[in-house]
């Protein structure tokens, strides 16, 4: 089996009770363990992270990158991706719970030639046992790129890609709370070869303000800068940029929280008409 590298970002607002399981998910308790792991920390955390960063800066699978001010998600990765040595890397956020036969199943796809490999995730807030919803995938190379026009076919955390592939993208955008969806546009500009399982590899935990974080001004001018990009990209037509400005605009980021979370979950549930 291939060598890989596990990448995970902490920051200030991570808590040691999340991040501890979370951790442990993706490397002691996988069927497939990574061959090494690159953390970096996002500028200051609190003690409890800072210790646990002390006691796995003691494997010497572990490469623990210190930044001194927090830099955002995007620039912590592309920091990040400069000091991993495997062409394969698996993505993992700091507060989510992988399955055990995650990267099982994920680097083998990896291996045979996929550039880049996600999978449905399982949403949960408190307890990932039992999951408010399950958001599913498409696997297929043509209905990925077609939902790619509208929307991002890859759960973030659950992805394994291969380095390379990313950085001929030119890696993660600087854009807020949006850095994935754009690099996964321009590898599939690229030619990249992908696929996603449509089982349940992550449970993703959905904090109390999740859907107040889907919305607002920031998350608003994010989406507009998203399409302008991908419409001069060529990813998107002039009218597919008419469409998703209407459907993805400033009048769902604006609708309040909780009726945005009842649109989400409906959404959601009527996709594939399961839970």
């Amino acid at each position: 089996m291939d060598d890989f590298t596990l990448l995970m970002a902490v920051y200030a607002g991570d808590e040691e009770a999340f991040v501890r399981p979370a951790y442990d998910s993706v490397t002691r308790d996988q069927d497939l363990p990574p061959t090494r792991v690159v953390i970096v920390r996002d500028g200051p955390v609190d003690d409890g992270v800072a210790r646990w960063l002390e006691e796995i800066s003691t494997d010497p699978r572990v490469d623990i990158v210190a930044l001194e001010k927090n830099v955002g998600l995007a620039s912590a990765l592309n920091t990040g991706l400069k000091h991993v040595t495997t062409d394969i890397v698996a993505r993992a956020d700091s507060d989510d719970i992988s399955l055990p036969e995650r990267f099982a199943l994920q680097i083998p796809l990896i291996s045979s030639g996929y550039d880049l490999v996600g999978s449905a995730i399982a949403e949960f807030t408190s307890d990932p046992k039992h999951p408010e919803i399950v958001r599913h995938v498409m696997t297929a190379q043509a209905d990925i790129e077609r939902q790619a026009r509208l929307e991002s076919p890859f759960h973030h955390p659950t992805v394994v890609f291969r380095k390379q592939a990313v950085e001929a993208a030119g890696g993660y955008p600087e854009l807020k709370q949006m850095e994935d969806y754009p690099l996964w546009a321009a590898m599939l500009m690229n030619g990249a070869k992908v696929t996603n399982l449509d089982r349940v590899l992550v449970h993703y935990r959905v904090g109390a303000g999740a859907f107040a974080r889907r919305g607002g001004k920031i998350l608003a001018a994010s989406e507009a800068q998203l399409q302008k990009r991908f419409l001069a990209m060529g990813f998107t037509t002039c009218w597919q940029y008419l469409r998703n400005r209407i459907l993805r605009g400033p009048l769902y980021r604006h609708l309040p929280a909780p009726v945005r979370r009842f649109a989400y979950h409906l959404r959601e549930r009527s996709k594939h008409g399961r839970l």
